[in-house]
């Protein structure tokens, strides 16, 4: 290729997507907004996955790393995201950079991508010019080529808002600095003192909202002032497949969610819909849409799921579904009212194929708004993507994995939610804590 293929983001799938591309010779750089791999993984660093090291780690990257000395975890244990770092996206990244036709630059941010001279309403020799993408570095903007263009950016800086029209809340903005988006670590003493003897509202009924709801107990243990109201957009919370589920550590966490949810420490209110925030003489007020009101909040949580970032590919040619925002084809296979992880038939190039020749959408990003994803599916994702970019169509259009049988994911699971609420998905994270306390067996 005359240009090197460019991949956005160094997380799990886009690693991945550089060690199929250093198999196969491909010349590619690699941009990265953090300045670590895995930054996006960081920011949840201290929760487990339902995953074990078995399912995370891919095949093409485990045996370029064997070749270093590294050690491969324990396949049946469980890494927190920040073992996961430790032990392999770092490590990864680290060989990576040291292979020939491989180069990972950090700090840069991708704000574009395009046709290099042609706009997106330009047909004209389109397919022949290489990409352009636009980037921030600690250089300045600078613009570079690529023959082709992998987004793997994922979909974890663009958590859904408050609001359940999808849009902020009346005031959401205003009242940023008490509201915390993701999962706080309450092993972190600046955290801790925030939330300690505090009411809290947390918002989202996924995974990740029953580790919040689950940490958050566990602080109410040691400064029992601190209480909690859960909003639930539905009419009832749903805790997932029990002991049925076979994903173990999920099937854990619901149990242990659902202990959390009916003791004296959590209020419950169903059917709420945030519309507003707004100040008044006893603190804050989160108002629904069917005037519901939760008065004298200190601090709110927002765990509503999250959506990818399109803004960055304004100018490029793309066939999306409307609802998941996921590509077209690929949308019937993941939507999460209808399928689990275990059940979403393996896809690659073909299913994430685009308009715009050798671009495609990866891991959690392909996903658009559903959160079924598993990152064994990631994996299999970019084999498929890379082979096709290095024109070996049969590698491309074989199936080269058999995802595990993910257990009870629908009907009265946790994907009777809407996508945007059941944040977390098949391979969400699980509180380190309630590992500890409900599946000491499993490590």
């Amino acid at each position: 290729m005359q240009h090197p293929l460019i991949i956005i983001g160094a997380g799990p799938t886009g690693l991945a997507a550089a060690a199929q591309a250093q198999s196969r010779g491909i010349d590619t750089v690699v941009l990265e907004a953090g300045f670590a791999a895995g930054a996006s993984v960081r920011d949840w660093g201290h929760v487990r996955l339902f995953s074990p090291w078995s399912e995370l780690i891919d095949p093409i990257a485990e045996k370029l790393l064997a070749g270093s000395g590294w050690v491969s975890p324990d396949p049946t244990s469980y890494p927190s995201g920040d073992d996961w770092v430790d032990a392999y996206l770092a490590p990864l990244a680290e060989a990576l950079d040291a292979s020939d036709g491989i180069e990972i630059r950090y700090a840069h941010r991708v704000t574009g991508v395009g046709r290099s001279g042609r706009d997106v309403l330009v047909d004209a020799g389109r397919d022949a010019e290489p990409f352009a993408v636009h980037v921030d570095t600690p250089a300045g903007p600078e613009r570079l080529t690529a023959s082709a263009v992998i987004d793997a950016s994922g979909t974890w800086t663009q958590p859904n808002p408050l609001g359940a029209d999808g849009f902020p809340a009346l005031g959401e903005s205003e009242h940023a600095d008490r509201i915390f988006y993701g999962m706080p670590d309450l092993t972190d003493d600046r955290l801790r003192e925030r939330y300690a003897g505090r009411h809290v509202v947390v918002a989202g009924t996924g995974a990740s909202a029953q580790n919040v709801l689950i940490a958050l107990a566990r602080l109410a243990t040691e400064e029992p002032a601190t209480r909690v109201t859960w909003l639930v957009r539905r009419a009832g919370a749903s805790f997932g497949g029990g002991d049925n589920d076979q994903l173990e550590e999920r099937g854990a966490l619901g149990r242990r969610a659902q202990a959390v949810a009916e003791s004296e420490v959590v209020t419950v209110r169903t059917r709420f819909r945030a519309t507003a925030i707004r100040e008044e003489a006893t603190g804050i007020v989160v108002e629904s849409t069917d005037g519901q009101r939760v008065e004298g909040v200190d601090e709110i949580v927002v765990v509503t799921g999250f959506r990818p970032d399109l803004s960055i590919l304004s100018e490029v040619r793309l066939d999306l579904d409307g609802v998941l925002q996921s590509p077209r084809e690929l949308a019937p296979l993941i939507d999460p009212n209808v399928h689990s992880c275990g059940t979403v038939y393996p896809h690659g190039a073909k299913e994430l194929a685009q308009p715009e020749t050798n671009f495609f959408l990866a891991g959690m990003k392909s996903y658009g708004r559903a959160p079924s994803f598993l990152t064994l599916t990631g994996f299999e994702q970019v084999r498929s993507i890379v082979a096709a970019i290095a024109g070996d169509t049969a590698a491309a259009e074989r199936v080269e994995l058999v995802l595990p049988e993910s257990g009870v994911c629908g009907g009265s699971g946790q994907f009777d939610q809407p996508a945007a609420e059941a944040s977390g998905g098949c391979c969400g994270p699980v509180s380190a804590e309630l590992l500890e306390i409900a599946a000491p067996a499993a490590r």
